[in-house]
This record gives structure tokens, C-alpha cells and sequence, in this order.
């Protein structure tokens, strides 16, 4: 074997490298709002300060998050997003635009059940059974042409 790799003192201050993604969990924010993680390999036996690439809130802790580390080094994680499970996506409400733009052709909005359409005391309200429900403090129709109300019986007062 080599003379001068047998003589050299091994360096136990060398860290291990960690690449690839590990999983670990958000155990909070310090006071200047970084998040603090846990994960297997931390060389500290305390939660470390991560930079992230994502959001995060007081939501997310407790939380699995996927964590990489700046050049392999196990003291500078970085967060690069929550871990989420099937059953949380599903349960997670769908985020819409604040504003929607269309070509004025069609535009198709649907719901398993139920729209609700609500601005102050007002409402329209869509529901799988059929029924559309229009609430309001005054509700006005109006028609150029003929104004007609058709069902089974109908009922004013």
C-alpha cells in the first residue's frame, strides 16, 4: 500500500457529504423567521437554520419537507418544498385566479356540488340536485323581450 496514505492522520473533523434529497421535518422559525429543520444526518443536536425555496408558515410545522444541502454539506440545508400525501392534496381546497378573462365564446364552471357565486348580502347558489337558489336584499329582472317564469306551480308571496 501506499507509505503516505497509511502515515497521514485521519481528519475526523471532516463532515460527511450528503447528496440527493432527504426528507426531514419543519420544527419552526427562529426570531429572524427562518425555518428550522430536523432531519437523519444532522451533525447538530438541535434544529438547524434553512434557506427555502418555497413558503412556508406555522401550517407547515411538524411537517415532512424535502431537503438538499449546499455543496453536500449537512450544516447548510436548503428546503426545496413540502412533502405532501395523496390524501392531503385531495383535501386541500383548489386555489382560482382572483380574475378570470375569456373570449366571450363560452366559459364552463363546475362543481361535484355546489357554486356558490357571493358578493355582501348577495348570492347565487347552484346544487347538484338542481336547484338554483338567488338571495338577496333586492333582486331585480329586467327584459327587453318577454319576461317568463315557467315551473311545475309557482309561487309569488
Amino acid at each position: 500500500m501506499n507509505e503516505t496514505l497509511l502515515n497521514k492522520p485521519i481528519d475526523i473533523s471532516v463532515q460527511q457529504r450528503v447528496d440527493g434529497v432527504v426528507i426531514g421535518i419543519l420544527a419552526g422559525f427562529d426570531n429572524e423567521q427562518r425555518p428550522l429543520v430536523i432531519f437523519p444526518g444532522n451533525p447538530n443536536e438541535t434544529s438547524l437554520p434553512a434557506r427555502a425555496t418555497t413558503p412556508l408558515s406555522n401550517e407547515d410545522i411538524g411537517h415532512e419537507i424535502a431537503l438538499l444541502f449546499e455543496n453536500g454539506d449537512p450544516s447548510s440545508p436548503m428546503i426545496i418544498g413540502r412533502v405532501r400525501h395523496t390524501k392531503e392534496i385531495e383535501l386541500e381546497p383548489k386555489i382560482l385566479p382572483q380574475s378570470v378573462e375569456v373570449d366571450g365564446e363560452r366559459m364552463l364552471i363546475e362543481a361535484k356540488q355546489e357554486i356558490v357565486l357571493k358578493c355582501g348580502k348577495a348570492s347565487i347558489t347552484l346544487t347538484k340536485a338542481g336547484k338554483v337558489i338567488i338571495r338577496g336584499a333586492y333582486v331585480l329582472t329586467r327584459s327587453s323581450g318577454v319576461n317568463r317564469i315557467k315551473g311545475g306551480s309557482v309561487q309569488i308571496n
